[in-house]
């Protein structure tokens, strides 16, 4: 196992204990009499260092996480690395060269999951701390009088936005519980408290809002814990955060290694290719090919759904931010159009099956649509407005396969983060706590077909 982990034989040099936690029992050697785990606790005491520091130093605790409750306001979780702090304490908050006093509420250490209150912890221990509104990961806390910083924490720039809005189509608030512009706002600005990784910010309207995170993942996990908490919402397509440098246009540009198994490796690399990915290296590691690429950001979008799917499961990603160069030029976007439904109804067998030689369905029997609403991928480059709730009209003349059973083919089930990255700049997913569904960001398909002959002059 540590041949394909690429590790060497000097990391396998460690004790090794048998313990059986059932019966709460731990020993050296499987021929040992043991009673107890106290073999375990003494391996612990004797291998693992204890905290470097000095328990009658100055404070000093770098925070690391941030957590968010509606009674008490910001926890700041961290590690003492000096000294000790009690509750009601004043102490200080060092962040980029400021120092601000503030006072701690109450102090919480940790029991297994469980946060418990104590009056006073000290270094070595993992603490929760409250009455702390203006922290931030990666601030100092420090003794009041002998202030002094630890090394910060940095965290990477937002790479990636997509705009969230509140839900506009005929089934707007038939499956959420919060749906107005005010539930969302309020639940992303909370979030910004505590994600530190997170931009939120306010747009000329107010029913819609710019969010800003480190990549597609971050965005849709953010979008799916919404979802499961009932909120209602449109997303639109994510778009790269550019800067301006001297006049010129910088993208973002992440560190991307891919490890594949051989077969795979020209299927990777050419996909790369055209999403103008440099390779910077290439090893082979216990059978596998990896891989490290430098490229654009917005490459990254749509890039893991098809490592998984052209490599068959095998492939595994994974990136960190590199920095922002110039411009890298156009990537192909999607090739192919949608197909629009284009009124409100419920789908039918009979006008699913008619339609499937235009191209790839997203929907099924039964389904409930409305005019703007995208059922499926055309065949084509341009959009085409259908009507999949179309009913078999029933006459008094049989024909001889007029009782045939009608045969689909299974639709197209996207995900989250596929819908996200299958729409163009003229369409939204609408995201619900039981569905997510594609649709044109202008619904009436008069209004539509009028802006897409003006855009075309």
């Amino acid at each position: 196992m540590h041949l394909e982990l690429d590790a060497d034989d000097e990391q396998l040099d460690f004790p090794i204990i048998y313990t059986a936690a059932k019966q709460g029992i731990a020993k050296k050697n499987m021929d040992d009499d043991s009673r107890d785990l106290q073999p375990l606790m003494n391996t612990i005491l004797k291998e693992i260092p204890p905290p470097s520091g000095e328990l009658d130093a100055p404070l000093q605790m770098v925070v690391t996480t941030l957590e968010a409750d509606d009674y008490v306001g910001k926890i700041a979780i961290g590690r003492i690395q000096r000294g000790r702090i009690h509750s009601g304490e004043i102490i200080a908050l060092m962040s980029d060269g400021s120092v601000k006093k503030a006072k701690v509420g109450k102090v919480f250490t940790y029991d297994g999951l469980n946060r418990v209150e104590t009056p006073e912890a000290q270094m070595g221990e993992i603490v929760a701390l409250t009455g702390l509104s203006d922290v931030s990961i990666g601030d100092t806390v420090a003794d009041a009088e002998n202030p002094e910083a630890l090394p910060a924490i940095r965290v990477d720039e937002p790479t990636l936005s997509v705009t969230f809005c509140v839900n506009t189509s005929p089934f707007a608030g038939k499956e959420g519980q919060f749906v107005t512009s005010r539930h969302i706002r309020d639940r992303l600005f909370k979030e910004a408290q505590t994600n530190v990784a997170l931009r939120v910010e306010e747009t000329g309207s107010a029913d819609v809002f710019k969010v800003s995170g480190r990549g597609e993942l971050h965005l849709s996990i953010l979008i799916e814990t919404m979802r499961r908490e009932g909120y209602e919402m449109q997303i639109g397509k994510p778009e790269v955060v550019y800067k301006l440098i001297d006049g010129k246009r910088y993208e973002p540009i992440e560190n991307l290694t891919v490890e594949v198994l051989q077969d795979y490796m020209g299927t990777v690399m050419e996909s790369l290719g055209r999403r103008k990915a440099e390779l910077k290296n290439m090893q082979n590691v216990a059978g596998y090919m990896r891989l490290n690429f430098l490229i654009p950001a917005r490459g990254l979008i749509g890039f893991r759904s098809e490592l998984l799917t052209s490599t068959r499961g095998n492939g595994v990603m994974n990136h960190v931010f590199h920095g922002y160069e110039p411009y890298k030029g156009d990537i192909p976007g999607r090739s192919r159009g949608s197909l629009v439904a284009f009124e409100l109804g419920e789908t039918t067998g009979y006008g699913i099956f008619n339609l499937q030689d235009r191209g790839v369905m997203f929907i099924e029997p039964g389904q409930k649509v409305y005019e703007g609403m995208i059922v499926g991928e055309n065949s084509r480059d341009m959009d085409i407005d259908i009507n999949p709730c179309k009913q078999k009209h029933q006459t008094n003349i049989r024909a001889s396969n007029s009782d045939e059973a009608i045969r689909l083919v299974p639709p197209r089930i996207m995900s989250l983060e596929q819908a996200m990255e299958y729409i163009n700049d003229d369409e939204l997913v609408e995201v619900t706590p039981t569905s997510i569904r594609l649709r044109k960001a202008v619904l009436d398909r008069v209004t539509r077909g009028r802006a897409a002959k003006n855009a075309r002059k």
